[in-house]
């Protein structure tokens, strides 16, 4: 494990915000930190890798005290997925460990919600989402018999954010909070 590369990503995108970009900047400059911490899995530490039997794990990983950032590890058993939902701020997300499938879903004018064309992400691929292009979709393991873990990055603390899931057919909303698996988040560099 090496826990200097999440810091430096911590330290990088701390500055990188501190610029005060166009979303479009972040994501673009936001990209190339996230491949860098991506590059290669030796540095997530195994707690933060557990499968649920029943359900995906968001694992914090890092809140920024001005809640500007949050970086989260998803944890995918196999055949597991979200329901449709939303975010409603910004995010990056990089395939660290096998293989997810995203689908994006757009809303009808009867109310119901249709998918889109879905991509998968391979170790190394980051995918965004955002308010302001689209930011409504599904996210699931696309390994039948192996776990899935990719590292997210959003513009706020995403377990303490209100967000949606909707009802594909009746297109109905019911807001959520999704908190996170960990309720306590270790310094994770604090051997340093």
């Amino acid at each position: 494990m090496s826990d200097g590369k999440l810091l430096t990503f911590v330290k990088g995108f701390s500055s990188l915000l501190e610029q005060h970009l166009s979303e479009e900047m972040i994501f673009i400059q936001g990209r190339e930190l996230l491949a860098n911490l991506i590059a290669v899995d030796d540095w997530l530490p195994e707690e933060f890798t557990k499968p649920h039997p029943q359900y995906y794990q968001q694992y914090l990983l890092y809140a920024d005290p001005l809640d500007r950032f949050s970086i989260v590890s998803f944890v995918w058993g196999p055949n597991q997925k979200t329901p449709i939902h939303n975010h409603t701020v910004w995010g990056m997300l990089g395939q660290l460990r096998g293989r997810e499938k995203e689908t994006p879903y757009y809303r009808q004018e009867d109310g119901r919600f249709e998918p889109g064309i879905s991509c998968t992400n391979l170790p190394g691929q980051i995918d965004t989402v955002s308010p302001n292009t689209h930011d409504i979709h599904v996210v699931e393991n696309d390994m039948q018999n192996q776990v899935s873990i990719s590292i997210h990055v959003y513009g706020g603390n995403i377990g303490r954010i209100q967000r949606s899931v909707f009802d594909p057919i009746t297109g109905a909303e019911k807001s959520f909070i999704s908190g996170y698996a960990n309720s306590v988040v270790p310094n994770l560099w604090n051997s340093l």
